[in-house]
């Protein structure tokens, strides 16, 4: 019996992904190395530093954190010995960079850029914030232009927790349902001052295909609805608006597994393009359903702009494969 090649990988290479004024070339190669000494479990969130490095969370407690160049050389690696590492936020103070590391075994970690901790916030079960009886698993930080931290509790509480730059506890907002200022699956949470505006937050809710819009203070705003894409955290870069899609609904609009793409929204947060997904369509001011078209991805659970607008794609789930490159055309 013959063994036919896998010629999956070589047919996704190259391939052209996006719509209109957003178009890529997919380098499916960019991000490998050895995982016989880096390995990786799910590539979970990436950002880049003042230095062009692409830094990259892992779930893999060899090695946390993977630093690549942009031309996916293997720079640096470093571990805190996290089994659950899922959130990564660089927040600039100045002096330094440094990164917020979220763990959904319940840790909330501030550190250097090389892996030293400089703070960990503490459980709010331990504090009063939450009762024993309240679930605490959080997946995201978004710092604000004042100091305060943010944090999703996406697989938890479904709640965001505002701190003040010392870390004292402010308020919480959200929670469990559906009303429109309630979430399903808070997965993540991001600053918008896009067009020089006052600062907003905008919120993940994977499971309402929705990011929802609130307030410094935690007042709700509104929903940007996404029908059909499950997406993760929302990144802004100039303008625009980025975010992976783990899932889409693509059989009898249920969520289906290796159903991912990407999907970019403009600064009216209209949907401009979906790489690895349909083409968005509008109806009366009414974006429709979007799903996976084109196989390339399983399961995008964050992207990363670099200065020239590339994108690079974080995937869970997706067999212990490295990011993906997309290099816009």
């Amino acid at each position: 019996m013959s063994i036919k090649p896998d010629f999956s990988l070589f047919e996704k290479q190259d391939q052209i992904l996006g719509h209109g004024d957003f178009k890529y070339k997919v380098d499916m190669k960019w991000g490998n190395l050895d995982p016989t000494k880096v390995p990786v479990v799910n590539c979970h969130e990436m950002v880049m530093d003042r230095k062009g490095r692409m830094i990259m969370l892992t779930d893999e407690a060899k090695n946390n954190v993977i630093i690549y160049d942009q031309s996916g050389k293997l720079l640096d690696t470093w571990t805190l010995g996290l089994k659950s590492g899922h959130g990564l936020t660089l927040v600039d103070e100045g002096d330094a960079e440094y990164l917020w590391v979220v763990d959904n075994g319940g840790r909330v970690l501030k550190t250097t850029l090389d892996g030293k901790i400089i703070t960990e916030i503490k459980n709010p079960k331990e504090v009063g914030i939450y009762s024993e009886d309240m679930r605490w698993t959080p997946t995201e930080t978004t710092v604000a232009p004042n100091g305060d931290l943010y944090i999703a509790d996406g697989y938890g509480s479904q709640y965001f927790l505002h701190y003040d730059s010392d870390g004292n506890f402010i308020r919480k907002f959200g929670g469990d349902g559906h009303g429109d200022a309630q979430f399903k699956t808070a997965h993540g949470i991001t600053v918008d001052q896009r067009g020089g505006a006052a600062p907003t937050l905008i919120c993940t809710s994977r499971g309402h295909n929705s990011f929802k819009r609130f307030s410094m203070d935690g007042e709700y705003i509104e929903t940007m609805f996404l029908p059909g894409a499950f997406v993760c955290r929302p990144v802004i870069h100039g303008e625009n608006l980025y975010a992976g899609v783990c899932w889409s609904r693509l059989k009898y609009l249920e969520q289906m597994p290796d159903s991912g793409f990407v999907t970019i929204l403009d600064k009216n947060n209209k949907v401009v393009s979906n790489p690895g997904g349909t083409a968005p369509e509008y109806k009366n001011g009414e974006l429709q359903l979007m799903v996976q078209s084109e196989p390339v991805f399983k399961h995008c659970h964050d992207v990363c702009i670099d200065q020239d607008e590339n994108i690079y794609v974080c995937q869970w789930n997706a067999g212990k494969t490295y990011p993906i490159k997309l290099t816009r055309v």
